[in-house]
């Protein structure tokens, strides 16, 4: 499975975006998917997750209210709406399948990868 994000950009702060994922293989679409996020110098980290259904959504806890993971089957696609935009949302952001339908939080459950996409959010 091949995964492109995209969609990032600059933003001041108080903005939104929306990133985008999507597959090459049609199986994707009944896969759990996630997005995380690494900033310079930092580990990646656990943004939000929505399973193979999309019936269960997780977020961290700071993105919660504020950003909203969903998907469109019919697509093959995964977003991540990003509103009220702050300057530690500033990073790369990646979008993962795990290959199965349950979804977690931890990156290293993730078995496929994009080559991410940079959120800038200026203050």
């Amino acid at each position: 499975v091949q995964l492109q994000a995209s969609g990032g950009g600059l933003v001041q702060a108080g903005g939104s975006l929306r990133l985008s994922c999507t597959a090459n293989e049609r199986t994707f679409s009944n896969y759990a998917m996630g997005w995380f996020r690494q900033a310079p110098g930092k580990e990646r980290d656990f943004v939000a997750a929505i399973s193979g259904s999309g019936i269960s959504k997780y977020y961290t806890d700071s993105v919660k209210g504020r950003f909203t993971i969903s998907r469109d089957t019919a697509k093959n696609m995964v977003y991540l709406q990003m509103n009220n935009l702050k300057p530690e949302d500033t990073a790369v952001y990646y979008c993962a399948s795990r290959g199965v339908r349950l979804a977690t939080m931890v990156p290293v459950d993730y078995a496929y990868w994009g080559q991410g996409t940079q959120v800038t959010v200026s203050s």
